[in-house]
């Protein structure tokens, strides 16, 4: 976005932070002097070639060889099996030459070695690799070789960070909060420190200490997570140590700082004199400079003096995804690296000017960010206590240069020298693997310091050089709403996790008049309205195509306005949670821009080639009357979907949306008419299928269908069409499917689990995408299903309206019902693995109509007959031969595709190859591989499947539209009258004379 002037947000608000870190040019130049000797030091003495400097170097991530070395460091040492483990090897080696990081050794030696003796190479040399960035394989061994470093460096501190990933159950959560216990204890045997500042000390991960560090959880957070946190306050403050909070990604900040501050409340209260809580701020964060302002208020408030580590940030990647993915207005993380630098700055000088209520901990692996620090120190009083901090394994021969170099500009009587805390990783290598790529995709992006520290095509003037506002975003990465180009705007969102937008919502929840009731119409109704909409057809497929597309521009500019009322609307009646809500709202928004935006590209009349004197060209009309049926689970996405795309290729429509959710059609339609849509084109009827919707497909007015539900009523509908006596109409088919999940051994359990709460719980399994069948292999199955078991026992279910929900009830008793008897006979013939908790006071929402996520497991694939419209959840085990080849995942494939149906597939591998075979062989409409099976995005996933689970084409993909049209050629002889005067003319220019 822009302000008035016309520079990005990210500049302005970069711009007042330049005015902020208060460095004038000349106090850049001392800046420059100090750290220059640095630099030349470093690259007079390079790192050693497994330095993570060098390696970068050597294999940059962007590199085919960097790419390989970051997927064998994430995979190989986790996989249990040596089949899958060689498989991961020929996989990443046979795509790039064989990195020389395996000893040196050549291609050809390799190969002569043969791959098990390989393997064992790589895994050696991966352990080696992690040894350099983990500390210790326990906190008794870290404090052994912390005591051994400070022979030679007396002011040496350490803060250790016990490995892991975030917890996703309670069991998780407990394994950290013993361990990070017992860590306190340890510190504290040997000895009291005079203070927390001189002491060794602690990083906590909230996220590692409960597995629903979320936003919207905020509730559960305070009651649960912030008592538990408090125990490890209360030990910390005991043994004078310090307790940093580590920081996590930006949706939390907020929640963060409430939890942060509640445990000042206590510290003030039980331990006033204590000084070593801390929290740490990303730089990179775009409220880090409001960050480090309410952490001085919270030490202000409470008559503290805390401690902030102030970081650049690690999550850079994740985050502008996220944006991009929500739509949302502008990013939370600057843009430019240079902005970065300067937030830096900002936030350093901040924090320095507040000696009384804050110890400051620079956090950097950039001598010009250190230098600056430094500077600031000395300028701005004498003796303004703070510490550096580095990355263990990072940094080594910079911060060797500054701790032996000598200051020219410095005064008379010199500040000491900070002291220099070092961030320690302990733990096994199996939980170094998350941390290991993070460092390695962290520092080695191009505009890193690190990288650009190590590469001599860097000049050290460049290095130098002071950060800079950069006038524009980045080329390659525009403004979340610009996603999709000019030509397509990405629908706005919210962020559900900001406070603001939140709010919002939950004010149209309050204020949305209750919807009136929608009487049914009948078969006669249905009568009417085909021979009106008929009448109305011409006029309507006349009307120009730029006007039919700026009706749906119009509606979802209007939608787009109404957002935060049409979430209201689809929690109301459709019982949605609010992020499906919001999802499904957006969703609708792309498709009336997209399908306004192909109709122009599409259905403008085409010249066609042909011989001179004589004019072709190809139109597309409208068929006629085409009905429209749209299902309940997506009342309106689906509904204003099929619709705008039979609205804008020339045909008037009777739509009939589902039973359940009338007044959301009703209000979509009026939109539309508030648009410009005559009145004449759109019928909306509402009743039961049986007999509506039955009478507008039988109707022989009836130009086409386009139906969205289950597979046995698209059967009907076929049939019915088929018996028919008047034109062959077609029938775009989209309904549901037994869609599977399949894990090998080379997933992530954790990544796993995500994506199997995501894809098969989410919606309350009320989604034709979800997940239905998960193939696990059978080497993790136990380990992936105990902690899809675990993370079961943490999903709420409740009110849709209620932030925290997030299983909503099914849409009504039938449905219920239904899945009960499901339900029933699974208890009966499969065994029953885990199911979510059913809270006692559910029985007054909704009717009680809800139904708790469930896994059974089953003997085989064929097992499942039929699809199940729930939070019900199959899983069956699979094996390969010893021998690691494709034998036992083709065996599956085949088994799968015998159910007959062909919506979604998801695939959990770290096998590229592997990934890639599975889709060739599936006969699925929409394969997702390492991420969940859901959501698919308009013009980015094109919907729909194949066999039993639909027609095609897909909806929101480029060969939707035509579907809807007839195409007519109309060939004109332009030679007809007088001959060829155009021939004539070209060849007059060849036979003329001078």
């Amino acid at each position: 976005m822009r302000n008035e002037s016309g520079e990005s947000n990210e500049s302005h608000q970069a711009r007042t932070l330049h005015g902020r870190h208060g460095l004038s040019s000349a106090d850049w130049e001392h800046v420059a002097q100090r750290a220059r000797p640095w630099i030349e030091a470093v690259r007079t003495h390079p790192a050693p070639f497994w330095a993570l400097e060098s390696l970068l170097q050597s294999y940059p991530i962007s590199s085919p060889e960097g790419l390989a070395l970051m997927r064998l460091a994430e995979a190989l040492l986790r996989i249990p099996d040596d089949a899958t483990a060689a498989r991961l090897m020929r996989d990443q080696l046979g795509r790039t030459p064989f990195p020389l990081w395996l000893g040196g050794w050549s291609a050809e030696r390799l190969q002569h070695v043969g791959l098990p003796g390989v393997l064992n190479m790589a895994r050696h040399a991966l352990r080696l690799l992690g040894e350099q960035f983990v500390f210790a394989q326990d906190l008794p061994a870290a404090l052994a070789r912390a005591h051994r470093n400070r022979q030679g460096q007396p002011q040496l501190r350490y803060s250790f960070d016990m490995l892991g990933e975030g917890a996703r159950t309670a069991a998780d959560a407990q394994a950290h909060q013993t361990a990070y216990h017992q860590a306190i204890e340890l510190l504290a045997a040997r000895g009291v420190p005079s203070s927390p500042e001189e002491g060794d000390g602690l990083s906590i991960k909230l996220s590692a200490l409960e597995p629903r560090y979320e936003a919207l959880q905020h509730a559960r957070v305070m009651q649960q997570l912030v008592p538990r946190v408090t125990q490890l306050v209360d030990a910390a403050a005991r043994a004078n140590l310090n307790l940093t909070l580590d920081a996590e990604e930006s949706e939390r900040l907020p929640l963060s700082l409430a939890v942060f501050d509640a445990l000042a409340r206590h510290v003030a209260q039980q331990h006033p004199h204590w000084r070593g809580l801390g929290l740490a701020v990303q730089a990179y964060q775009r409220r880090a400079i409001d960050t480090v302002d309410e952490v001085i208020a919270i030490a202000r408030r409470q008559r503290l003096r805390l401690m902030v580590r102030l970081v650049k940030g690690a999550y850079w990647d994740a985050e502008i995804k996220r944006a991009q993915v929500l739509g949302l207005d502008d990013y939370p993380v600057w843009t430019h690296k240079d902005h970065t630098d300067l937030a830096y700055l900002a936030c350093a000088r901040r924090l320095l000017a507040e000696r009384s209520l804050i110890y400051p901990q620079f956090a950097s692996h950039n001598a010009s960010s250190i230098a600056a620090v430094m500077h600031m120190g000395q300028h701005m009083g004498q003796h303004i206590p703070f510490e550096l901090q580095r990355l263990h394994g990072m940094g080594t021969g910079l911060y060797q240069a500054i701790r032996q170099s000598t200051d020219a500009t410095a005064p008379p009587d010199p500040p000491p020298r900070p002291p220099v805390r070092i961030y320690a990783p302990v733990g096994a290598q199996r939980d170094l693997l998350a941390y290991l790529v993070r460092r390695l995709l962290e520092n080695g992006a191009n505009a890193s310091f690190v990288h650009q520290l190590a590469d001599p095509q860097q000049s050290v003037e460049t290095l130098l050089a002071p950060p800079q506002v950069q006038p524009s975003a980045p080329a390659h990465l525009p403004l979340p709403r610009d996603l999709y180009g000019p030509a397509r705007r990405n629908a706005r969102g919210l962020d559900l996790c900001s406070p603001t937008d939140l709010a919002a919502v939950q004010h149209a929840l309050r204020t949305l008049p209750s919807s009136p009731k929608v009487p049914p119409h009948g078969p006669q109704d249905a009568t009417r309205a085909m021979a009106s909409l008929a009448r109305a057809q011409p006029r309507w497929n006349a009307t120009p195509l730029v006007e039919r597309c700026a009706v749906l521009q119009r509606t979802a500019d209007a939608l787009e306005a109404r957002l935060t009322e049409f979430c209201a609307r689809l929690v109301h009646e459709g019982r949605k949670t609010l992020g499906d809500a919001l999802a499904e709202v957006r969703e609708t928004i792309d498709l009336c821009r997209y399908n306004a935006q192909q109709a122009m590209a599409q259905l403008a009349p085409q010249t066609l080639p042909g011989p001179t004197g004589e004019h072709n060209e190809l139109r597309l009309h409208g068929r006629g009357v085409f009905v429209c049926i749209s299902p309940w689970n997506f009342p309106l996405a689906i509904f204003a979907g099929q619709g705008v795309a039979a609205l804008v290729a020339g045909n008037t429509v009777a739509a009939k949306p589902a039973a359940q959710t009338p007044a959301v059609a009703d209000a979509f339609a009026e939109l539309l008419f508030d648009a410009g849509l005559p009145r004449t084109a759109l019928r909306v009827l509402h009743g039961p299928g049986p007999t509506v919707g039955m009478a507008l497909v039988a109707h022989p007015l009836c130009a086409g269908v386009s139906f969205t539900g289950s597979t046995a009523v698209a059967k009907r509908i076929q049939r019915q069409l088929a018996a028919s006596e008047g034109p062959i109409v077609p029938l775009i088919a989209e309904t549901g499917g037994l869609n599977a999940m399949i894990v090998d051994a080379s997933a992530l359990p954790e990544q796993v689990v995500d994506a199997v709460l995501q894809s098969a719980f989410g919606s309350a399994g009320q989604r034709c995408s979800c997940l239905r069948l998960l193939c696990l292999h059978t080497s993790i199955a136990e380990a992936v299903l105990t902690m899809l078991a675990g993370a079961m026992q943490t999903l709420v279910l409740g009110d849709p309206a209620d932030e925290a929900t997030d299983i909503g009830p099914i849409v009504d008793r039938t449905a219920h019902a239904q899945l009960c008897q499901h339900l029933e006979r699974l208890e009966r013939d499969a065994k029953l693995v885990a199911r979510t908790p059913m809270p006692p006071n559910l029985t007054a929402i909704h009717g009680a109509t809800h139904i708790a996520p469930v896994v059974f497991e089953l003997g085989s694939v064929a097992e499942l007959r039929e699809e199940i419209f729930g939070p019900v959840l199959h899983v069956v085990r699979w094996s390969e031969s010893d021998a690691g080849d494709d034998d036992g995942v083709d065996q599956l494939i085949e088994q799968i595709n015998a159910l007959g149906y062909g919506l979604t597939l998801g695939v959990q591998t770290r096998l590229d190859q592997r990934a890639e075979h599975i889709a060739t062989q599936a006969r699925v409409g929409n394969v997702y591989v390492n991420r969940n099976m859901i959501g698919a995005v308009v013009g980015v996933q094109p919907f729909g499947g194949q066999g039993l689970s639909g027609t095609g084409p897909k909806a929101g993909g480029p060969h939707y539209l035509p579907r809807f049209c007839v195409e007519q050629t109309v060939t004109l002889n332009t030679a007809a009258a007088g001959g060829n005067a155009t021939l004539l003319s070209a060849a007059h220019q060849y036979t003329a004379g001078p």
